[in-house]
């Protein structure tokens, strides 16, 4: 299982949201040599399938972030269907309740040492309380973030997705134990798109993430390269 990043290097995740294999060849093979991992997601993995994660893993490692959300069986069988392509980093959701983020865990120990971080996703990050009220949860984010949270570790989640706004909080109430890996991560100056609660590369960092997962502002740049570089240096200063 990956060890959690001690410096800037190897924090930065890049996000290679793409519908075709040739863009996504062309993107890893120009942001790699600046990522800890790769973020192979569902825009690309339901275009290409699997061997889309080969194609990445030959880059860097690969965070495979499909949020797999099913009863505990169906959960578990596709996470063992999984554990060919190796993948680093494979997510669920935590709303999948207690037997199911347990079930994943199951799966995954088939791997042995090798296997993937199980990231159990707490809130979506374009979600606001507002959002949450249409769903049918009446707390803050932060609340339900941290309810989720402890529950996904104590069914045996390596580590958690969560947004910026709430890593201190998860820090605070359940330690060092949970890998923390944070999308909604926006450069100063960079446009929100769809995230409704972001911060800073540094912020996150600052505040507790181990990682952080940034698309739109590296791989829609005139220089990805440069972006992604970019980034990892200011996570020095």
């Amino acid at each position: 299982m990956l060890s959690r990043p001690t410096g800037p290097e190897g924090r930065l995740i890049v996000a290679i949201d793409t519908p075709t294999l040739a863009r996504a060849e062309a993107l890893a093979a120009q942001v790699g040599p600046f990522a800890g991992l790769l973020k192979l997601g569902l825009e690309l993995f339901c275009a290409e399938g699997p061997p889309a994660l080969g194609v990445l893993k030959a880059r860097a490692p690969v965070f495979l972030d499909v949020k797999l959300h099913d009863i505990p069986n169906t959960v578990a069988g596709a996470v063992g269907s999984l554990l060919a392509r190796r993948p680093d980093m494979l997510t669920i959701h935590a709303g999948g309740g207690p037997a199911m983020v347990a079930a994943a865990r199951k799966a995954a120990e088939a791997a042995g040492p090798a296997r993937p971080m199980i990231l159990a996703v707490t809130v979506l990050t374009s979600m606001d309380e507002a959002a949450l009220r249409a769903t049918g949860v009446p707390d803050a984010a932060e609340k339900q973030v941290l309810r989720l949270a402890r529950m996904a570790m104590e069914s045996g989640a390596d580590g958690l997705v969560c947004s910026p706004r709430e890593v201190a909080a998860i820090r605070a109430g359940l330690g060092d134990a949970p890998g923390l890996v944070v999308p909604g991560i926006r450069p100063a100056g960079s446009a929100a798109d769809d995230q409704s609660r972001t911060a800073t590369p540094a912020e996150a960092v600052a505040a507790g993430a181990d990682w952080i997962v940034v698309g739109r502002p590296i791989t829609g740049a005139a220089d990805p390269a440069g972006a992604a570089r970019a980034i990892v240096a200011s996570l020095a200063r």
